[in-house]
């Protein structure tokens, strides 16, 4: 029985505590805050309720997974998963709204094609079917192993298959932009596409043809919400730790990694204590990191930080509480878009800019454990600051606000009447990092599970295989199999 300490509580971190302790372990989880979840969090007041990270739960396998591997009670009896459907509204500036049932491939077409003509259903399931190529040759290696050695085979080689004789392979692979404008032609069909994109802050215009994964995962595998809140889904990982008798410290803030014959050896708490450990597992940032041990903490085979996740701003938020019911028919999920994507797409690459507004994700649950009572409504508003910088000044801030609400009244009849008070989460934004991608050099690849200091192991959206709360869960399962099988666990077949 290994020692392991685990620093922070965040999904991937949890994740792993969970499968490590059920290998026979001794785990114990180091948290500076008083909680866990990571940005996985709630914000209550006066009987209404608002997830501030995620939302929705992509890939819900992940996580059943989890509660398979590591219990006898599977997800479903520790948390109550809706199928969301239709998937998603979108509205466009002109009017034009399409809605998209959920895992329908033949309803997503005869949508598309009675919103748009055709032949945009037949367009965007040829592009469908390239992107499920790309997730098939992309999935294990990126996706379901620890990073290859070889890593630079994933950066190099973008594994979209793009039309031949479309002009896209002539010096180098193409974009995703360059895609979707060739391939959906339509320009409604290639916001909502792209759409998928722009949720994590992605440049499409810099973005590889790869990104193709983003959309292609969704309709594939579906989406999902979580009864009384994504929060609920943190709390049954947490209570799954602890009846695999993990240990928990909040308010415990590591500010060293201990190392001794060359290995982490255990950390150091800020009150001084040090607690001993045969293996270090990191779920902070890798940045962070580097401040708590002497080493060089790049992955193996210097794969830096994903510059994907680095540009790829913050979620900015908006939690709205409104009085009346929500009306019969009302969408789950709705994505607004902007008239000025030209306008928008140059300002999340080289900063904000006054009047231009973002896509903004209209979140309306309808869940009776988010409000008071029938007669009143919780919504999200979310949308991808272009920069931190604007969430630093507060006028700046606020004057973004109110550009989602805005946006916000195009999905909420009667919207500003309907405001009884809006707030924006205190703390830190959460990151909109995207999942691993491959193509385009290392910017969209993320360090190593594994560091070059010997036992010490990074975990979360920080790390191998990136951002995203599916892909968490994926890292700690990564580390765990690295930490319980060696350097040659290879994933699990």
């Amino acid at each position: 029985m290994a020692r392991i300490a685990v620093i922070g509580a965040g999904m991937g971190a949890m994740a792993a505590a969970a499968r490590l302790a059920v290998a026979g372990h001794r785990v114990a989880v180091f948290e500076r805050t008083e909680t866990y979840g990571g940005g996985v969090r709630r914000f209550a007041r006066d009987g209404f309720a608002f997830d501030t990270g995620p939302g929705l739960l992509p890939l819900p396998a992940v996580y059943r997974d989890l509660f398979v591997k590591t219990g006898k009670q599977p997800l479903e009896e520790c948390v109550e998963l809706v199928q969301v459907d239709p998937a998603v509204r979108h509205v466009f500036a002109d009017g034009t709204s399409v809605a998209l049932p959920n895992v329908s491939r033949a309803g997503v077409v005869e949508a598309l094609d009675a919103a748009f003509g055709a032949p945009a259903g037949e367009r965007w399931g040829a592009f469908l079917n390239r992107a499920r190529d790309t997730w098939d040759r992309c999935r294990r290696p990126l996706l379901e192993e620890p990073l290859w050695p070889n890593w630079e085979v994933l950066a190099e080689r973008d594994p979209y298959p793009a039309v031949r004789r479309s002009g896209l392979l002539r010096r180098r692979p193409p974009t995703f932009a360059e895609v979707t404008r060739r391939e959906l032609a339509e320009p409604h069909l290639v916001a909502l596409v792209e759409s998928s994109l722009l949720a994590h802050g992605l440049d499409p215009r810099t973005t590889p043809a790869s990104a193709a994964v983003l959309p292609y995962l969704e309709q594939a595998f579906g989406t999902w919400y979580v009864r009384g809140g994504i929060r609920e889904l943190a709390r049954a990982v947490y209570e799954r730790c602890r009846a695999r008798r993990v240990e928990f410290s909040f308010g415990a803030e590591v500010v060293s990694v201990v190392e001794k014959d060359g290995r982490a050896a255990g950390v150091e708490l800020a009150d001084g204590t040090r607690v001993e450990a045969d293996h270090v597992v990191a779920g902070i940032d890798p940045l962070r990191l580097q401040q708590l041990t002497a080493h060089r903490l790049q992955a193996e085979g210097d794969v830096q930080p994903a510059e994907g996740a680095e540009r790829s701003g913050a979620r900015f938020t908006v939690l709205l509480a409104l009085r009346g019911a929500r009306e019969a028919g009302a969408v789950h999920r709705t994505v607004v878009h902007p008239a000025g994507r030209k306008a928008e797409l140059d300002a999340l690459a080289s900063g904000p800019a006054a009047g231009v507004r973002p896509t903004v994700t209209v979140l309306r649950p309808g869940d009776p454990a988010l409000t008071p009572d029938a007669e009143h409504e919780s919504v999200v508003l979310s949308a991808v600051a272009p920069s931190r910088q604007v969430l630093a000044d507060p006028a700046g801030t606020q004057a973004y606000a109110d550009q989602l609400v805005s946006a916000a009244e195009s999905a909420i009849p009667g919207l500003r009447e309907r405001i009884i008070w809006r707030e924006l989460p205190d703390g830190p934004p959460a990151s909109a990092a995207p999942p691993a991608l491959a193509g385009a050099g290392e910017r969209f690849l993320y360090p190593s599970n594994a560091t070059r200091l010997a036992g010490l192991h990074l975990v979360g959206g920080s790390a191998h295989p990136g951002g995203g709360l599916p892909h968490s869960g994926m890292s700690g399962a990564l580390v765990a199999g690295l930490i319980v099988e060696g350097p040659e666990f290879r994933g699990s077949q």
